[in-house]
């Protein structure tokens, strides 16, 4: 679907690769809704897109459910129509073992990554079979299809996201819905920050990887993905690699990554 003259809805828009879609939607001529929890990443968002009157800005909270119906119902209303939304917003949990993860912290993670995008989705679907044309671009992850350690409850949110878009694009694929779903690798992004989580060992790590994804770079790529309608998205070298060589073997794969990742937490230690 091409983004031209289209309102479009964007979670997480307040900053990180969101932010980035909702300047590069806006670059192309469309609409942008753009929702998040954080009023002043908000206005941070809408001054950086020198206050364009074609960017509308609401909080809302993608774990209340009641609360984005009513949003769903007042943006269709205000505008009209809406002909597209994007499922970004998404948090991480802290590096640690299932056996030391809190069920709060599981909860927190499987409500705004799973439910979020659930809530979202069902709340526009019915609107976007009324139109020409739509789409839904739902953003899971590297993790939703590749076991990183210490981000099981992240991961299995994600595989979930995946599983909801994938049934989903089945379900329509007889309609006028077009349906993405984007599985990004690293991206330099504020995700641990956003996410209440101080973990300087991997987010140093992260930091110094030399496959990290710009968010401006990967919003980039998800439209581009977005106007050609594509079904399955891998953004970034290190996602479309992880995908082969899981699909491949994934028993080496799993090692490989665990030995990594032992690797660069065990050298952070040391420093």
């Amino acid at each position: 679907m091409k983004v031209l003259n289209k309102n479009i809805v964007v979670t997480g828009g307040g900053n990180g690769v969101g932010r980035e879609l909702v300047l590069n939607l806006l670059s192309k001529g469309a609409r942008v809704i753009a929702i998040d929890v954080n009023q002043s990443a908000l206005e941070e968002t809408f001054r950086i897109s020198g206050e364009n009157g074609d960017l509308i800005t609401r909080v809302v909270n993608i774990t209340d459910k009641e609360a984005v119906f009513n949003f769903a119902e007042e943006i269709s209303s205000l505008l009209s129509h809406i002909d597209g939304l994007i499922n970004n917003a998404g948090i991480i949990q802290p590096f640690v073992d299932l056996k030391d993860l809190k069920f709060e912290q599981i909860d927190k993670v499987m409500t705004v990554n799973f439910y979020g995008t659930l809530y979202m989705t069902k709340a526009f679907l019915n609107h976007f079979l009324t139109r020409p044309e739509a789409h839904i671009v739902n953003i899971s992850s590297m993790g939703g299809f590749f076991p990183f350690p210490g981000q099981s409850s992240y991961g299995a949110s994600k595989a979930a996201i995946k599983i909801l878009t994938e049934s989903l694009y089945s379900e329509l694929l007889d309609t006028n819905v077009h349906v993405s779903v984007v599985f990004p690798g690293g991206i330099a992004t504020d995700i641990m920050k956003n996410s209440n989580i101080n973990d300087g060992a991997a987010t140093t790590s992260k930091q110094k990887s030399k496959l990290l994804l710009s968010p401006s770079l990967a919003a980039k790529k998800i439209i581009s993905g977005m106007e050609k309608n594509k079904f399955r998205m891998f953004i970034g070298k290190d996602s479309t690699l992880m995908n082969l060589i899981y699909t491949l073997s994934p028993n080496f794969a799993i090692r490989f990554i665990k030995r990594a990742f032992a690797s660069k937490l065990h050298s952070q230690k040391e420093n």
